[in-house]
């Protein structure tokens, strides 16, 4: 059941939150009597990129609790004697630095190739306010007539994502050594 949102299509989730986000919170919020929640936030310039993020985070912790899950397989039994809170500090979260520096890594590369989130929610609008680099990446090349320049956009990001993966993979990795 938790892994439920990485499985569904990410357009079909947009599609979605994005009828939530007009229509159902909106009734909710004018029925509580919130001027806020009354409002659709993807329509907000100033509250959208809210919405998105809310989603990426729905979605994202699906995949995150199962490397979790995968990293707590891996550590034997526990200590005899020890209380639960001893045995988490001296064993448990001990073996699981490996596996955070993994999630941290891969988060953040989800987190810098937002794009279908932005479609399916918002198409980058309103306005501009919540188009990613990815997205206008994509509407440039394939839209705006801009297919050279953006395809040169797409490799320095690429390699901006690779540079700031490895930077995360030495810092983290540093920091399971010292634990």
């Amino acid at each position: 059941m938790y892994f439920l949102p990485n499985v569904l299509g990410v357009l079909i989730v947009g599609y979605i939150f994005n009828y939530l986000f007009s229509n159902a919170f909106t009734i909710w919020g004018a029925k509580l009597g919130s001027d806020f929640l009354s409002q659709n936030i993807l329509g907000n310039p100033d509250w959208a990129w809210v919405g998105i993020v809310i989603v990426g985070v729905w979605q994202g912790i699906a995949y995150n609790t199962i490397l979790y899950l995968a990293g707590l397989q891996t550590i034997p039994a526990g200590l005899d004697g020890a209380s639960k809170w001893r045995e988490f500090w001296s064993i448990t979260f001990p073996m699981l630095p490996s596996f955070f520096t993994i999630n941290m890594v891969l988060a953040m590369k989800g987190g810098l190739m937002i794009f279908d989130q932005i479609v399916a929610l918002t198409g980058g609008g309103p306005g501009r306010s919540t188009q990613s680099i990815a997205h206008l990446i994509y509407t440039g090349g394939f839209t705006g007539g801009e297919f050279a320049y953006q395809s040169a956009n797409a490799v320095i990001y690429f390699i901006v994502i690779v540079a700031i993966s490895l930077f995360q993979i030495k810092v983290l990795q540093r920091r399971e050594m010292d634990l």
